[in-house]
């Protein structure tokens, strides 16, 4: 079983806890945890190229992506194998966070492991917005949080 985990932080009040399994090279990894102080609905939920936060999360880099894709949905062919799609918070502006995804791994050449997590102002919409930015982005928004995915124990 293979672990790691990421502690989200940003300026405001939003941070978080997410976890990652992955049972053995190559499988799915399951994301568990919670991002708390989000506005109430869909913020998008990416893994960015860098694993360096010494300007906050801007010095993350854009969304990692080997293969040189487009920005799409976690469930589309064409898609950064960063994209996680959107994290929904409630009324209460706490987000929990169940997602399976089969194309990062812990492990290998495709590690997130050292890279950074990020959650967004708005929603993603997976590439489908029609312009520019949506196939780099997704529309998602400014950076509200971010953190280092590292090895768990």
């Amino acid at each position: 079983m293979l672990k790691a985990v990421c502690v989200l932080k940003g300026d405001g009040p939003v941070q978080g806890t997410i976890h990652f399994e992955q049972k053995q090279a190559g499988d799915p990894v399951e994301i568990k945890g919670n991002i708390t102080g989000l506005a109430e609905g869909d913020h998008g939920f990416h893994v960015h190229e860098f694993g360096d936060n010494t300007q906050g999360c801007i010095s993350a880099g854009a969304h990692y992506n080997p293969h040189s894709k487009k920005h799409g949905g976690p469930d589309d062919v064409e898609r950064h194998v960063g994209d996680l799609g959107n994290v929904t918070a409630d009324k209460d502006g706490v987000a929990k966070v169940d997602i399976t995804d089969k194309l990062i791994q812990l492990t290998g050449p495709m590690s997130i492991i050292g890279r950074t997590m990020v959650v967004h102002e708005k929603a993603d919409d997976l590439g489908k917005g029609g312009n520019e930015e949506s196939e780099k982005t997704g529309n998602a928004g400014p950076r509200l949080a971010c953190g280092i995915v590292g090895i768990a124990k």
